[in-house]
């Protein structure tokens, strides 16, 4: 395949990456299968199906014009084996020992000399169930992507190939004034929305991570919303507005009177959902009210909010700063890019991003699926972040933090429970 440009959203994903913020998503799949374990053979189906799977295939490289810009190329030493692991858990693991291993394994950066994902099969001590986790860049595809990579490895799921990128219809003049206009009126939006960096979810810069897994059942979102309105992501988002105002006081910090401004991202893939590479991104901006007592307010507030962002649409305000990074000259990000990271709480204070999967069940090598936790990376000097995943009867949640700023995570995954059951009370 010849090499494919990669966008200018992708190469800052790349200049993005240090030791300390990794720029890879991940995802932690549980399953149940109806015998004893084979890993040979696990290990064996993931390898035949990632090499069927061309963004698989594909390494980046910086390309020689224009500037700054990379390239996406076909590895020609390319064995899918050799990024397929399998780790049997122990007692050593600690006492959560999927949670503590899935921990280091996140905080592991991708070989930027290979194609840039892994995948490792976990077993355990009894062989009556496993785990498959993989690692993906940022830079090859976002989250719509990610699961149409993921969907290639499972069950009955048709390899997820790379398109061709569409022929563009000309550009007209109003088109270019219309960008243009648009453009500017990101970045102003962005330069207005910059406030003093004082997070309390602050961190310094660390490698370490630490994973946390937290589960919702889909009936008990819908009974909120019947009874007080909004979407099942309104509702998702007030209740980790309430377990982040839990964590923040557990952890001694005052959060009467304060919000937190999450970034949501949002795919604005259109007609190319199919397709798996490359980033098709914009975002909304949303305070989460963790200074709001009263959980019924809570989602009350973050429904208004969400609903201002909804109309104005995701090409306008200062969360569709993705854009305007896609829109500026890959050079520029090679330049900035550092400090455009640092700059991060300039603008938010974490990103809740929700990653869309199917309704029909699936499995792999037989085995049922039975949860799915994803994890977006952190952001430079920021503590936590969330990634969302609804499937099946549950709404899945995988929670990232900064090892120096949270020792564990257990109290804020049971922070989004108690969160979750205060509003099913007011219902």
């Amino acid at each position: 395949m010849a090499p494919t440009p990669l966008s200018p959203l992708d190469v800052a994903f790349l200049c993005l990456e240090r030791t300390t913020a990794p720029m890879h998503m991940g995802a932690v799949l549980t399953f149940a299968p109806d015998g004893p374990v084979d890993p040979g053979r696990l290990t064996a189906v993931l390898a035949r199906r990632a090499a069927e799977i061309p963004l698989l295939r594909r390494k980046t490289r910086d390309a020689r014009f224009p500037p700054g810009a990379a390239v996406c190329v076909d590895d020609p030493d390319f064995e899918a084996a050799q990024h397929i692991h399998h780790h049997r858990l122990s007692a050593l693991d600690g006492p959560d020992p999927l949670a503590e291993f899935a921990s280091r394994w996140i905080a592991g950066p991708l070989d930027p000399g290979r194609p840039r994902w892994d995948l490792t099969v976990l077993t355990g001590p009894a062989d009556d169930g496993f785990a498959v986790l993989l690692k993906l860049h940022h830079a090859l595809t976002d989250g719509a992507g990610a699961y149409a990579v993921g969907a290639g490895l499972l069950d009955g799921s048709r390899p997820a190939r790379h398109r061709a990128t569409a022929v563009p219809r000309p550009r007209s003049p109003l088109d270019a004034v219309r960008d243009t206009i648009e453009t500017a009126g990101i970045a102003s939006s962005v330069v207005r929305a910059a406030r003093p960096p004082r997070s309390p979810v602050s961190a310094p810069a660390t490698a370490g991570r630490r994973l946390g897994f937290a589960q919702l059942p889909v009936a008990d979102l819908r009974r909120i919303r019947r009874a007080h309105g909004g979407t099942t992501n309104d509702v998702v988002l007030a209740v980790l507005s309430g377990a982040l105002r839990d964590w923040l006081v557990n952890r001694g910090i005052r959060a009467d009177g304060r919000t937190l401004r999450a970034l949501v991202p949002v795919s604005v893939r259109g007609r190319a959902a199919g397709q798996t590479g490359g980033n098709k991104l914009s975002g909304y901006l949303c305070e989460l009210p963790v200074g709001q007592a009263d959980p019924v307010r809570r989602l009350q507030l973050v429904r208004a909010a969400m609903t201002r962002n909804k109309a104005a649409g995701p090409a306008r305000g200062a969360g569709a700063f993705p854009l305007l990074a896609d829109r500026v000259p890959a050079a520029l990000h090679r330049l900035g890019t550092r400090t455009a990271g640092l700059a991060a709480p300039l603008l938010f204070d974490l990103v809740v991003t929700t990653v869309p999967l199917p309704s029909a069940p699936l499995a792999l090598a037989g085995a049922p699926l039975t949860q799915i936790h994803p994890f977006v990376p952190l952001a430079p000097r920021q503590a936590v972040a969330v990634a969302v995943a609804p499937y099946r009867d549950t709404v899945h949640i995988g929670l990232q933090a900064n090892a120096d700023a949270a020792g564990h995570l257990g109290s804020l995954r049971d922070a989004v429970a108690k969160s979750a059951a205060e509003l099913l009370h007011t219902s």
